[in-house]
């Protein structure tokens, strides 16, 4: 080899010599590593690895050459001048040229000068030795490669699982059906949580509500849960080991994210929410391209709505519909436990094995056995005063007999804190005086149908539409009664009715699915200024 080649030999070897020595190598450390070598940080895991199955020599950390082929030989320094000099010159613009009118431009030019031109092949992978900050920065300009780079303050570094968690929500590029017509009822949210240090997505939920608080919960309570029950339920042969309960949320400025609920919650689990600084997307680069990559991937299934209206052309998402709610679910599972097996481009290893490595450092990550309990402590928080016939919320009255002792001296207890979940309000839970744990009140009267939010709502403003002033729980319910009898005998059911029921039947399989056992007492908040103990399809290059 030349000198040039040996002095850079001899530095990697003092570089990924230093790296071999730790037990794990964080993304910190590789990146830099990298900036010190000036490869990416990808390499810099290659590298290591080389390292540690050779001897330790400085010849281990060569850089590796090709020799052609059999019978061939390598390009000549005239060709990778030329090669070079027009991936600057036409690739590396804002014009965005593509990789087959640059191996055309290579190959006149070569013709002109007499040269052998090289394959095209041979032309992507210079391209893909590059690094992709700099080739991002050359074609698409700044903005687009923040979430690689960060710009400005630096984002946090995370070297251990569950140290934070992104979350975030997007409607679905893919238009669903009702499961008894096989109708269209739209698009579909998705709420997704990822571990920021392995990649991992440690929690996900398909809902047809809007993104809220109750999506947060929800995705938060499938996260600190063994996820065996609930893919047996789904019938869905996967391996999903990942979960836990992380150690901080990291979330961006919407309202959902900034509710009492989400707060309470948080304080409540001993987890601490952090925003992304405005102005400053690039810190929640990880779960976005998750998100973006996910839908990329449903653009290939029946009824996809694509990500904009040029793209879908003349394609009718509607008529090409085929999958119902339940079954997108199980798709999105299944493309889950395949992610988790893929080798991530930037660990340079399965987010799989990265989770592992983590397990096998800090031990086995906190659980909830009851996540009906963990969930009630995100739901929406409403506070009413005890009466002595319960509690009134909206017009609809609740009561129990674990009310009866708090009767007698309501008027000293002020207002209760009580938990209601959107989707089915035929039962509240309220915090006890005490603060130590959650009873379960169901309605006052027992033959009033589960209903969600949003039916109570319609409901009551067609009863004030019909110049009704006095509210009562009777009339409430027999209003309710006559939507869904004129929802479920319309000869021709319309979308939003369909989408309606859909709402309903999932929102009724959820909580056949959740555990009947008694809520756990919830946490004890940490006092002020207390530091809460440390609990112990293809590859796909976003993700």
């Amino acid at each position: 080899m030349s000198d040039t080649e040996w002095v850079q030999a001899q530095l990697r070897a003092d570089v990924i010599g230093r790296l071999a020595e730790r037990d794990r190598v964080g993304v910190a450390a590789a990146e830099a590593a990298a900036v010190e070598l000036g490869i990416s940080r990808r390499q810099v895991y290659v590298l290591l690895e080389r390292y540690r199955q050779g001897a330790g020599l400085v010849t281990d950390l060569v850089s590796r050459r090709s020799d052609g082929g059999k019978g061939g030989s390598r390009l000549s320094e005239p060709v990778e001048q030329v090669i070079r000099e027009l991936v600057r010159t036409r690739y590396l613009t804002r014009q965005k040229r593509s990789i087959a009118s640059l191996h055309r431009e290579i190959v006149r030019v070569c013709a002109v000068q007499g040269l052998p031109a090289p394959a095209r092949n041979t032309v992507e992978t210079r391209i893909a030795r590059m690094n992709p900050v700099e080739v991002g920065r050359r074609r698409e300009g700044p903005d687009s490669v923040r979430p690689l780079q960060s710009a400005g303050d630096d984002v946090p570094v995370i070297e251990g699982i569950l140290e934070q968690v992104q979350i975030d929500h997007t409607v679905i590029d893919l238009i669903v059906v009702d499961e008894r017509e096989r109708q269209p009822v739209g698009r579909p949210y998705l709420t997704v949580a990822i571990d920021v240090d392995s990649r991992c997505i440690i929690g996900m939920v398909v809902t047809l509500e809007p993104p809220s608080a109750v999506s947060v919960g929800l995705c938060l309570a499938h996260a600190v849960v063994d996820k065996r029950p609930w893919l047996e339920r789904l019938g869905v042969e996967a391996d999903w080991p990942m979960s836990g309960k992380p150690k901080a949320l990291y979330v961006d400025n919407a309202a959902e994210f900034k509710s009492e609920a989400l707060t309470r919650g948080c304080e409540q689990h001993g987890i601490e929410l952090d925003y992304r600084p405005l102005g400053q997307p690039h810190y929640g680069g990880i779960v976005e391209r998750v998100i973006g990559t996910a839908m990329r991937e449903i653009h290939q299934l029946p009824g996809t709505t694509f990500s904009d209206p040029a793209e879908r052309g003349r394609y009718d998402s509607e008529r090409t519909s085929a999958l119902t709610l339940s079954e997108l679910e199980k798709w999105l599972t299944l493309a889950v436990a395949t992610y988790h097996g893929t080798v991530h481009s930037t660990l340079g290893q399965t987010p799989a094995g990265r989770w592992a490595e983590g397990v096998a450092v800090a031990g086995a990550p906190v659980v909830t056995a009851n996540p009906t309990a963990f969930s009630v402590d995100f739901l929406p928080v409403v506070r009413r005063k005890l009466t002595r016939t319960g509690f009134v919320i909206d017009h609809v009255r609740y009561f129990a007999n674990v009310l009866q002792p708090w009767i007698s001296r309501r008027e000293d207890l002020g207002r209760f804190i009580i938990r209601r979940d959107p989707r089915d309000i035929s039962r509240i839970w309220v915090l006890d005086p005490e603060g130590v744990e959650y009873v379960e009140v169901p309605y006052r009267t027992l033959s009033n149908p589960a209903v969600s939010v949003w039916e109570h709502r319609q409901a009551l403003a067609r009863l004030r539409e019909r110049g009704i002033a006095q509210v009562d729980e009777a009339a409430l319910f027999r209003m309710i009664e006559q939507m869904r009898h004129i929802s479920e005998t319309a000869e021709k059911t319309t979308k939003r009715s369909r989408r309606e029921a859909e709402r309903r039947n999932h929102a009724a399989t959820a909580k056949k699915a959740s555990p009947s056992s008694a809520l756990a007492p919830p946490a004890a908040v940490p006092e002020a200024g207390v530091t809460r103990p440390a609990s112990r399809f293809e590859e796909i290059e976003q993700w």
